[in-house]
């Protein structure tokens, strides 16, 4: 007589369970409401039931496939304040563009799924299957405007070079299993520890980390990035800036210092060129950009940059250093965004001249988010990076700690040309703004955040 198989624990994935279920309902609540706002309030109170579930979902479950413990729970909270941020944003955006479509906020809650299992995931299935989920979400949101021949481009180009990525990592996980016999990732870090390398496995975790590279948009694997900011909705241009590029980094340090602890070495060497390289050509092509979105672009390619100075550093102290500058990351850009939403067509950088006279609370809003992103104190964006480059210098990384300094004052000149714009010139007419309750809701907390953590690190360090 055979054993019954055991029903799986479901109080770990609850969250999911609720995300799942808020998505579904979504496509359906969509043929019920006519005031497709509606949507978006309802994709905001599901992120927030999520909220108040994980901190019940501890544990792993589906044979120790899926782990809900403190590093994917950090994590989740940063999608989970993306996604609201994002709503915030997309309602008056969507209106304005005549592309309310119920399917959008369900999308959204979808591709935040497929970034929570990839977060909590300790097998190397489970992260293809959230990757897969996040990613389709996502090249279907940048072509959201069907008429919009720039977000047919934007979505066409994200999926190409997306399937090829994704190819990458199923090559890579299967090159794995083959040698590992197994997908679960401490699993292969003994099999690894027992068999030690060769060159196979070498190529394996190589085309593992090009996958996730490009999920970050880091460089050589960035080149999607700028087209696909500019053509995408800007909406979407801020979600993807964030989430998925959040995502990625909770699978690359999942992945690397749980499964190839053994390799080190190899990983640190190659993420080490990687992080140069997407610093240098970040910060040195953003110079020469006219449109803000594409800016933004070299921008997070830059950020990728520093955030992979934590991993690099191969500490826990390293992975707390991303996660804050992740959820630092959230609110600055999310709130650069929300200024370019807000102004209407105000997508070239010569949109901004003026600004602070016409309107000068966009203007100091913009100016906040400009010194967070540089990295000037006593905004976030400082707390930032003087904690990711102090693990990397506590890890023995001071020389690339001091070429991102370098990059990094860099990078001042093309935000602070924003500012420049937007107080030391004028401009024959007033800049128009299109303002709404919720992306003033949206502004105001991204500047409180990046204020509150500039100036009280402690809110998001631990002691």
């Amino acid at each position: 007589m055979s054993m019954p198989i055991p029903f799986p624990d479901m109080k770990p994935v609850m969250p999911e369970l609720i995300m799942t279920g808020a998505a579904a309902a979504l496509l359906v609540a969509e043929l019920v409401f006519r005031k497709k706002a509606v949507l978006g309030l309802f994709s905001i109170l599901a992120a927030v039931a999520v909220f108040f579930v994980l901190s019940m979902s501890f544990g792993e479950t589906f044979n120790g496939m899926f782990i809900s413990d403190a590093y994917s729970m950090q994590f989740k909270v940063i999608f989970l304040i993306t996604l609201i941020l994002t709503v915030l944003l997309s309602l008056p955006y969507l209106r304005r563009e005549r592309v309310e479509n119920g399917e959008y906020y369900s999308l959204l809650l979808f591709a935040t799924l497929g970034m929570m299992l990839m977060a909590s995931a300790k097998d190397l299935i489970i992260v293809y299957l959230g990757l897969e989920l996040m990613a389709l979400s996502t090249y279907i949101l940048a072509g959201i405007k069907k008429h919009d021949l720039k977000s047919n481009e934007a979505a066409l180009k994200y999926f190409l070079l997306g399937s090829f990525s994704s190819a990458l990592l199923l090559y890579g996980i299967a090159l794995t299993y083959g040698l590992t016999t197994t997908t679960d990732l401490a699993a292969i870090a003994a099999q690894v520890g027992r068999g030690g390398t060769s060159p196979v496995l070498l190529l394996a975790m190589i085309l593992i980390a090009s996958s996730f590279l490009f999920k970050i948009a880091a460089a050589p694997f960035h080149m999607w990035a700028p087209d696909v900011y500019e053509g995408a909705p800007t909406s979407v241009t801020a979600f993807m800036s964030v989430g998925p590029k959040a995502a990625g980094f909770a699978v690359i340090g999942r992945v690397f210092l749980t499964a190839f602890p053994s390799l080190q070495a190899d990983w640190t060497a190659i993420l080490i060129g990687v992080a140069i390289l997407s610093m240098a050509a970040g910060n040195i092509l953003a110079l020469a950009q006219t449109n803000i979105k594409r800016m933004l672009a070299y921008s997070s390619i830059a950020h990728a940059g520093y955030m992979l100075l934590g991993i690099i550093a191969g500490t826990q102290k390293g992975l707390s250093a991303v996660l804050t500058y992740l959820l630092i990351y959230a609110f600055m850009n999310m709130g650069a965004f929300a200024v370019v939403i807000l102004l209407d067509k105000g997508e070239e950088i010569k949109d901004y001249e003026g600004l602070a006279r016409s309107h000068p609370l966009a203007a100091a809003a913009m100016l906040v988010f400009m010194f967070s992103l540089t990295g000037i104190p006593p905004t976030a964006g400082f707390i930032g990076k003087f904690t990711i480059f102090l693990a990397a210098v506590q890890a023995g990384h001071a020389w690339v700690v001091v070429i991102a300094v370098i990059f990094s004052a860099i990078s001042a000149y093309y935000y602070l040309r924003v500012v420049r714009n937007m107080y030391m010139r004028e401009r024959a007419e007033a800049t128009a703004l299109r303002p709404s309750w919720s992306l003033g809701l949206a502004i105001c907390l991204t500047v409180l955040m990046v204020f509150i953590i500039g100036v009280m690190p402690s809110v998001v360090i631990g002691r």
